[in-house]
């Protein structure tokens, strides 16, 4: 099959800038979102599973792990994109109950229309600010709550404090598990706030990144997996060891190592991530 050409990409205005849907080159019913130049999400629509951006495949990782193989879990998504992780989930936990959270309505309804997924997926998608939707959501509800919001490549301030990790704890059963993508470059005072943040209310945690990330020698995605019970580190070892590029685990000593004098961040002095170098993604901020 040839590859196809630049103008079948499909642009739309939606309410965070200019949004892109690029087909792959590679793959026939792929896709890329970009809002503003800034790659958001990667979707292939014909095999799900194949997940382009690592830091993804660390989190994909994660989900795998933490119950057993094909078990339904009850997911809430905060940050929507093109859906890539719960479309994963839906093709490899069927019956898995899921709810997203998006801010941007006109990016929902873009990728509605132009990248559907199965009504057999049962997923709903929910418009609406991330914190907000989740105070109205019951106590011992989730077994997994995965963070992914991204505003103009930053997350947004009122997301990253211990108030509202701690509302993402009460939505969680007692095994249950927050993923959070944090993005960080050096010196990692964010990242490393994020990591204080989240264990003062879900104390067993692990962190997974590049090697090049973690020593604060360039920016990237750091994921952070935190509950009340151990992580799967050794299970996460080895994945993020066989990725295509590999990344490294801290747990328990080397993340208190890395995460030593953070302070727990909260609402009155809460700040959005640091935005990513300037040209990053091929655009200049």
């Amino acid at each position: 099959m040839g590859r196809r050409r630049s103008t079948d990409r499909i642009v739309a205005e939606v309410a965070g800038g200019r949004a892109e849907l690029v087909p792959d080159p590679d793959r026939p019913r792929a896709y890329t979102l970009l809002v503003d130049g800034t790659p958001q999400s990667h979707v292939d629509l014909t095999d799900p599973t194949h997940l382009e951006f690592e830091y993804v495949r660390r989190m994909a990782a994660a989900i795998d792990l933490i119950a057993p193989t094909g078990a339904p879990l009850r997911v809430l998504h905060l940050g929507g994109g093109a859906l890539t992780l719960p479309r994963y989930v839906a093709v490899t936990r069927p019956g898995s109950a899921q709810r997203a959270v998006e801010l941007d309505g006109a990016l929902v309804d873009l990728v509605r229309r132009s990248l559907p997924w199965p009504a057999s997926h049962r997923l709903r998608v929910r418009v609406g600010d991330a914190r907000e939707m989740l105070a109205g959501h019951r106590d011992d509800a989730y077994d997994l709550v995965v963070s992914d919001v991204y505003a103009g490549a930053r997350t947004p301030a009122h997301l990253t404090s211990v108030e509202f990790a701690g509302e993402v704890a009460r939505v969680l059963r007692p095994a249950g598990w927050y993923l959070v993508n944090v993005a960080d470059g050096p010196p990692l005072r964010h990242a490393r706030g994020q990591v204080a943040t989240v264990r003062a209310v879900l104390p067993r945690a692990c962190l997974v990144a590049d090697a090049a990330v973690l020593r604060g020698r360039r920016y990237g995605n750091l994921m952070l997996l935190a509950g009340l019970r151990e992580p799967p580190v050794a299970g996460l070892t080895r994945r993020a060891a066989g990725d295509w590029f590999p990344g490294r685990v801290l747990a328990g000593d080397e993340l208190d190592r890395f995460v030593a004098g953070a302070r727990v961040v909260r609402d009155a002095t809460a700040q959005p991530s640091p935005l990513p170098p300037a040209g990053m993604f091929g655009v200049d901020r």
